[in-house]
């Protein structure tokens, strides 16, 4: 799929259709205090791990894209519901 990098839209924050510029949103890094990781520190020792034994399925064939929508007037972003996309490009 390709959508432009710049296109005409609504802006949450002008209340008016501007120019915004499309990004696409990184990763950021994974906490190590989330819920999850707490409970695998204490399912260590003797015996089954539980839910945490069991092997990860795979990928699946579609990715969601997230993309950042950045207003030229007013320089804020927002981000809209991703999508699904096998392939995604950003054209100028």
């Amino acid at each position: 799929m390709k959508i432009p990098k710049n296109f005409r839209t609504y802006c949450p924050y002008c209340k008016t259709h501007t120019v915004h510029t499309a990004e696409r949103v990184k990763k950021g890094r994974a906490s190590s205090l989330t819920r999850i990781n707490r409970q695998k520190k204490r399912q260590t020792g003797i015996g089954n791990s539980g839910k945490f034994s069991k092997v990860p399925g795979g990928d699946k064939p579609t990715k969601r894209v997230n993309l950042r929508y950045r207003c030229n007037e007013c320089k804020k972003a927002h981000i809209r519901p991703c999508f699904r996309a096998s392939r995604f490009e950003l054209k100028e």
